[in-house]
């Protein structure tokens, strides 16, 4: 015998039905034909669509009093594609950027509260930092975790901000929301993302962001170094390097 599904899990059927039955018609349909071919009480559908219509996830039509899929929608299936397409040609431009600057660098990607590894390439010097795909980090410790950090919309950035505890990864970890604040407003401002030490103990690591056309970070470009090495003229070789890296990859995905 099934277990009942409770509350929460039939709302979430429902959503995801509704959505399915209208992709599958590919046109309005009213109040009246959803709640029939669903089954769905007309008082819970009624507040059904109004939420979803107030998300963008669907839109209403006054003249047919029909439903459709809203903008919403096509934005998660856009994200999608944007990540398919920086996964497809990251690896091309991040081996260019190694041999540029004989430097590790990756490209990184947020995935809840820490930034995720998606592609990487190594340094040709005998030490160089090793970075893996599905390496994760804080957000607030690394360059690229900055990157994004502080190019995410007001809201998403002060959800971050209010509950997020700050661990001493390293004794240079940044360790004060307010001293975070401060960086990510120098970041904004330049675009550029710097650490030192601050996850791994004799690394630095500088990145960009690569911004979709609302101006969302689809993700971060990053160089890390030993500090050994780490001088003026090589911190501008790698900014240079991370400006074509950034500009490339937005132009291969088409949103240059």
């Amino acid at each position: 015998m099934q277990p009942a599904e409770s509350g929460s899990v039939k709302s979430a059927m429902r959503v995801l039905d509704l959505f399915e039955y209208l992709r599958r018609w590919n046109a309005a349909q009213t109040h009246t034909q959803i709640a029939a071919q669903l089954a769905i009480p007309k008082s819970s559908l009624t507040q059904l669509l109004k939420t979803l219509v107030s998300r963008g996830y669907l839109d209403y039509d006054p003249a047919s009093k029909g439903y459709f899929l809203g903008p919403a929608i096509a934005a998660l299936g856009q994200r999608s594609a944007e990540t398919r397409d920086l996964a497809s040609v990251a690896e091309t431009v991040l081996a260019e950027t190694a041999r540029a600057t004989s430097e590790t660098c990756a490209l990184n990607v947020l995935k809840g509260d820490v930034s995720e590894v998606m592609a990487t390439a190594s340094g040709t010097h005998r030490l160089h930092y090793l970075m893996r795909v599905g390496d994760t980090a804080p957000l607030y410790a690394t360059s690229g975790g900055k990157a994004l950090l502080a190019h995410l919309p007001a809201e998403m950035r002060q959800d971050y901000l209010s509950r997020i505890r700050l661990e001493a990864i390293t004794p240079r970890t940044i360790g004060s929301v307010a001293a975070l604040e401060a960086e990510i407003a120098e970041i904004q401002r330049s675009g550029i993302a710097f650490v030192v030490e601050e996850f791994t103990p004799g690394i630095a690591g500088m990145a960009r962001p690569i911004l979709n056309r609302s101006g969302f970070p689809l993700a971060a470009v990053n160089i890390a170094l030993p500090i050994a090495r780490y001088d003026e003229a090589l911190k501008q070789r790698c900014l240079k390097a991370l400006d074509a890296a950034v500009e490339m990859i937005r132009e291969r995905i088409g949103i240059a």
